[in-house]
């Protein structure tokens, strides 16, 4: 049974009026005004309303923030997220953990009550098929968190695929009310051989998150486009990443799933929901 209570599924109501399309895109452009005053003051308000520190950051002066975007995609100072000992599973980001466990019959647990495909998630059936058995982690970043994603393990890119969708929340509270969120929100699908199999992250785009960009592509969007989803792309040749390694960022907060195949990892057994976990820190072997 959903625990969803009646303010979550009015929250949710309200979301499915929303031009959440254009509010994402009007934060694209907010958060890119390079105009110092507006800029500075942005950023102390932020940082004010969220109480974050740029202890950690590596750029620890705002005026040093071409504008608001840089602020919050900053890179951290090395050292900042030690990588626990091999050969443990890192997590890819900062975050909380939404929910955890075995894909069984092809599903994944969305929050209490609510189950949706794994088909639908990576908009693939036949790639779908290789995860069944398998495992996933849902990890949410809050706009506090540091927004830069990373290599949970050694693994080699297979491709990755543009899924065109809504822009809904995905906090805590959309998750329990909404059906299928992960699968209806814009996302990018990103596949990777691991030396135990395969390996999926998710990147799903949400209400306000104007951008999601990777490394070896740049930005994939804005624009926040319709219709179908794209092909599986490549790259002309192989494109190997280390563990810990970054991939790619979010532009303001969102979602990570990560999809593994039978065999590849065993969650830790203290990685519960609820849990807040920090890039690097070991969440399975």
């Amino acid at each position: 049974m959903s625990t969803a209570s009646p303010v979550d599924r009015v929250l949710a109501l309200l979301q499915l009026m929303l031009p959440t399309r254009w509010l994402s895109t009007g934060m694209y452009w907010l958060t890119r005004r390079r105009w110092t005053p507006f800029k500075n003051g942005f950023i102390r308000i932020f940082m004010r309303l969220y109480s974050i520190s740029l202890e950690e950051a590596e750029v620890r002066d705002i005026a040093q923030f071409e504008h608001f975007n840089a602020f919050f995609t900053r890179a951290l100072r090395r050292g900042a997220r030690p990588l626990a000992p091999e050969p443990t599973l890192l997590s890819p980001v900062d975050g909380t953990l939404s929910q955890c466990g075995s894909i069984t019959r092809g599903q994944l647990i969305q929050a209490k009550g609510h189950k949706y495909d794994c088909a639908s998630l990576l908009a693939d059936p036949a790639l779908a098929a290789d995860f069944d058995g398998g495992t996933f982690a849902t990890i949410y970043l809050a706009p506090y968190n540091y927004h830069r994603i990373h290599m949970p393990t050694d693994a080699t890119l297979r491709g990755w695929r543009y899924v065109p969708g809504r822009a809904f929340s995905v906090n805590a509270r959309t998750a329990r009310a909404m059906p299928r969120l992960f699968a209806r929100n814009e996302r990018l699908v990103v596949v990777f051989d691991t030396p135990r199999g395969a390996l999926s992250m998710i990147l799903v785009g949400a209400l306000f998150v104007s951008g999601i960009e990777t490394v070896w592509t740049g930005p994939i969007s804005p624009p926040h486009r319709r219709g179908s989803p794209g092909p599986m792309q490549h790259l002309p040749a192989a494109r190997h990443f280390a563990r810990g390694e970054e991939v790619g960022r979010f532009n303001m907060g969102s979602t990570v799933i990560l999809v593994a195949a039978p065999g590849v990892l065993r969650w830790s057994e203290d990685l519960q929901p609820g849990r807040t976990v920090r890039m690097g820190e070991a969440i399975g072997d």
